[in-house]
């Protein structure tokens, strides 16, 4: 079955013919070079459309927001890359940005205007459940009605901007069986890959986090693990591996699901 493409409207196409989209959406590193998320920046791509919204994407223009380098000390290549970004949006008037990972939304929001950034961040989550509350996105709870979801709260979401009811009412607005994990909100377990830790090796320990994070959801007796976070959804998807549970548990990001419940 051949896949049906996404038009995707991106921001110089558009800027060279005089339109202003309202929003740019920030698809990530992850978004745009992993193939598994890929999936959910296409995901979040199809919700935009169906809602009518008016955005672009860099495409070929965007860079990383230079996060990884600085968690990993190498603050030179992080003002680098973050003043390029910041010039960028400048060129195209840029003043709304949605992103679809957690790290990209915290350094937008909390470090940048440091260096002189000037425009609202806004989190896909946030975004959609604004969308709900006026009743502009609406999902059809017949779908996942039978499946039981635990959702894992990702640190740069919850801890780090207090972003906790919004994925929750999302995917209560899905399923009534929504089980929390014994480690949630405020005290949620780390997945184990924040802070660069994504790309070095394991440190000595008896356990990694991510075996640990994906025992909690196991112990919910959840099918399917919601996710937000591009590394999280890594971490999650190995320890389901590592746990030889892929035939009965799954791991899928909130903006999958909804595209499900919205049959799109």
């Amino acid at each position: 079955m051949e896949k049906k493409k996404i038009d995707v409207p991106v921001m110089a196409e558009l800027f060279s013919k005089g339109k202003k989209p309202e929003y740019l959406f920030w698809v990530g590193c992850a978004g745009a070079f992993d193939d598994r998320y890929k999936k959910v920046a296409a995901a979040f791509a199809k919700i935009l459309k169906h809602l009518d919204i008016s955005y672009a994407v860099l495409g070929k223009e965007e860079t990383c927001t230079g996060d990884p380098a600085r968690r990993a000390g190498n603050e030179m290549v992080y003002q680098m890359q973050a003043l390029q970004n910041i010039e960028l949006f400048k060129t195209y008037e840029i003043k709304k940005v949605i992103t679809i990972c957690p790290h990209c939304y915290n350094i937008f929001k909390n470090e940048y205007p440091d260096l002189g950034a000037d425009f609202e961040v806004i989190n896909y989550l946030s975004f959609l459940a604004d969308m709900l509350h006026e009743k502009k996105l609406k999902l059809d709870n017949s779908v996942l009605h039978d499946r039981i979801i635990t959702y894992h709260d990702p640190c740069y979401l919850g801890r780090g901007n207090d972003i906790y009811d919004e994925p929750r009412e999302l995917l209560a607005t899905m399923t009534p069986a929504l089980r929390e994990m014994k480690r949630n909100r405020s005290n949620a377990l780390c997945c184990g890959a924040g802070g660069a830790q994504m790309f070095k090796e394991a440190e000595k320990g008896d356990k990694e986090v991510f075996i640990e994070r994906t025992e909690d959801a196991i112990d919910t007796g959840a099918d399917i693990i919601a996710s937000a976070c591009p590394f999280c959804m890594t971490m999650m998807t190995d320890g389901i591996k590592y746990k030889n549970r892929e035939d009965e548990m799954h791991n899928l990001d909130i903006a999958e699901l909804i595209v499900k419940a919205l049959k799109i």
